[in-house]
């Protein structure tokens, strides 16, 4: 929402970043095979969503998985030292790392979905889109339309509306979510706390994922100020 008032202040915003990796036409195939022959290796019987362990750096040394995080780091820093960047000069640390504690794959159709949810244990989560359908046969679909397969995430306030008073004075909290649509190459990384959820799916083509959670670390630890009265 543009807010052009100079008396209205936009306070606490969320920060999400969508960007395309230069790269994805060429690393793109080599992860799908490689999921595909985790998923077969697995031998789990078919079901709308394949999910893989949340281990995929640990368990593979594969140069196109490295390349994609190599991407993803940098995208990482992008957004965490825009949003922290006047915080950090008051840290004693010099260096902030980043330090990936969950990666992992799904594979998606027929109708598979995944419920709302947030994640824990980490700052930062993001998405990576390896496979979808292209756009116009992907909004096709009759049944699902512009929906089909894209993550939906869902603002602050949705969790105080539901019981909360409603009228034309504050309609604009009906703008409760904004919806990522599903690009081969797109990541999209966002705090987090924030709820989402994956739309189901329907395609010609599976809809491929990678998913991860990141902390974010300074080198001499993540205390601002001393507080202390000492």
């Amino acid at each position: 929402m543009k807010q052009e008032n100079e008396h209205i202040h936009m306070l606490w915003p969320t920060p999400i970043l969508r960007k395309k990796f230069d790269k994805h036409e060429l690393i793109n195939p080599k992860l799908i095979k490689l999921f595909y022959d985790q998923m077969r290796a697995d031998n789990i019987p078919d079901a709308p969503v394949y999910s893989s362990k949340d281990d995929l750096l640990v368990r593979y040394n594969n140069e196109a998985l490295n390349q994609l995080f190599a991407f993803i780091s940098n995208s990482m820093f992008e957004i965490a030292s825009t949003m922290n960047g006047d915080m950090w000069k008051h840290s004693a640390s010099k260096k902030m790392n980043m330090n990936v504690v969950g990666a992992w794959f799904q594979i998606q159709n027929g109708h598979g979905f995944h419920e709302t949810h947030n994640h824990g244990n980490c700052s930062w989560s993001g998405v990576y889109y390896v496979q979808v359908d292209d756009e116009k046969k992907r909004i096709a679909n009759k049944e699902l339309g512009e929906k089909n397969g894209v993550t939906r995430f869902y603002g602050h306030h949705m969790d105080l509306i539901g019981g909360g008073y409603m009228d034309s004075g504050n309609h604009y909290l009906q703008s409760t979510s904004f919806d990522s649509k599903p690009e081969a190459g797109v990541l999209c990384i966002f705090p987090s706390h924030l709820k989402h959820m994956a739309l189901p799916y329907i395609g010609e083509k599976d809809r491929i994922i990678v998913s991860f959670n990141a902390q974010v670390h300074g080198d001499k630890g993540d205390a601002l100020y001393d507080y202390s009265f000492v």
